[in-house]
């Protein structure tokens, strides 16, 4: 049975998502704002995916958004957001958020999307080989070879991520910032560059080397 964390500060929405979702062999956790979600995502063991409300009383759901995608999860989240507020769909989709709903919505419109959200999310390989490099997505690990283990922070892995699944391909700092960072690249410019200049001395000796491109683009390629 797969645990969603439900994150609303409308108490008759709250209650009646819940007992869609329970009904259709879901677990359900319920937080009333950001302080008690935040209590559920420590405490408790196990979440699946979240549902999370964007306007609730103690902040923004799309700050919780940016803290989880920070630390390196991977939790599946749908954002719901006011009807008309498309900065807030852009902002989400660009922290991580994987799905989003306007209100008012159906409830049985939500719970197609759940479902939709974990075959998408299962059919997403757990680990990506490319030459020497083996990625294991869900842990975070990077390993050379068979038996060399290197340990990466979330934005250097992220980026590692981007280029192996587009090695050969000149690909623009901005791109990589809005990807990795979440946000608009704007005056952070030196952001990319000392990542990925931490990233080319750690994949050393992997086969392959990040190489800058002329015009502020780089290419994971063997080198």
């Amino acid at each position: 049975m797969k645990t969603l964390l439900y994150i609303e500060d409308e108490i008759t929405v709250l209650k009646n998502v819940s007992k869609t979702l329970t009904a259709n062999n879901y677990h359900v956790f319920t937080a009333e704002n950001l302080e008690q979600a935040r209590e559920h995502l420590y405490n408790q063991q196990k979440i699946d995916a979240i549902i999370l409300d964007i306007m609730l009383p103690d902040g923004n759901g799309l700050d919780l958004l940016r803290e989880l995608r920070e630390s390196g999860s991977k939790i599946p989240i749908i954002m719901l957001t006011a009807w008309g507020e498309p900065q807030d769909v852009k902002r989400g989709l660009k922290l991580g958020a994987n799905d989003y709903m306007s209100k008012p919505f159906d409830y049985g419109v939500l719970l197609e999307r759940v479902n939709t959200m974990f075959r998408n999310v299962e059919q997403i390989p757990d680990i990506i080989v490319k030459g020497s490099v083996t990625l294991r997505i869900r842990s975070m690990e990077v390993w050379f070879g068979n038996n060399q283990k290197i340990k990466l922070p979330p934005v250097e892995f992220f980026l590692l991520q981007l280029f192996i699944e587009n090695e050969n391909k000149d690909i623009k700092a901005e791109y990589l910032y809005e990807q990795v960072w979440g946000s608009d690249m704007a005056d952070d410019t030196q952001a990319v560059q000392k990542a990925v200049s931490r990233l080319r001395k750690k994949i050393a000796g992997s086969g392959y080397t990040i190489a800058a491109v002329y015009g502020g683009s780089y290419r994971f390629e063997r080198g």
